[in-house]
């Protein structure tokens, strides 16, 4: 979308067009939903933050400043949810001790998404990508993924174009890792189990 594209829309949101609502998500709904997807790594959890992230539009539409770019006003929403659902699962289990046996706990099952992964590369680059902290996975998938800038990613995150490129180059780096030692971890496990 062409940046006198999105003023315009900006622009007609701020007016309560319900029209200019539905064209912005149909640009950054699915994108949005990958984003919140692989950050959780649970479609539960990416839809209702999805939900959440066009009602926070919704309220907040009429007070959008004149210029706000869309995409990174969206993702920022959309991260902030994220890191918000995260503390309060945090504080959730760090209270549940005395309730082991009424919740399940732990780690949560593969998620439909993770069992649909298509073919092997797909489901190592979702290992991989899982594998990186939430801080480096944010970043990349923003910038690789959503095809960001580095100052946009920055926006989103709260951080300073300089630190996004310093996560970038780390996620970068132990991605390639991560897919690189897989082959080796799964010929280890054949041998141990077939000698």
């Amino acid at each position: 979308m062409d940046r006198d594209s999105e003023l315009a829309l900006v622009a007609r949101l701020r007016a309560g067009d319900t029209v200019a609502f539905d064209e912005v998500y149909a640009e950054f709904n699915d994108r949005l939903f990958s984003f919140l997807a692989r950050l959780s790594r649970r479609r539960d959890v990416a839809e209702d933050l999805l939900e959440e992230t066009w009602l926070r539009l919704v309220s907040q539409s009429v007070r959008l400043n004149a210029e706000t770019r869309l995409g990174p006003w969206l993702f920022t929403v959309a991260r902030n949810l994220h890191t918000s659902y995260r503390r309060s699962r945090m504080m959730e289990e760090s209270h549940a001790g005395g309730f082991v046996g009424l919740w399940p706990a732990g780690l949560p099952q593969r998620s439909p998404f993770e069992e649909t992964a298509a073919n092997d590369m797909e489901r190592r680059l979702e290992a991989a990508l899982a594998a990186l902290p939430v801080a480096s996975r944010e970043v990349l998938l923003l910038v690789a993924m959503e095809g960001m800038r580095p100052a946009d990613a920055a926006a989103v995150c709260g951080i300073a174009p300089e630190a996004v490129r310093q996560r970038l180059s780390r996620a970068r780096a132990q991605l390639a890792r991560e897919l690189d030692e897989a082959p080796l971890l799964q010929r280890r496990i054949l041998r141990e189990v077939m000698p």
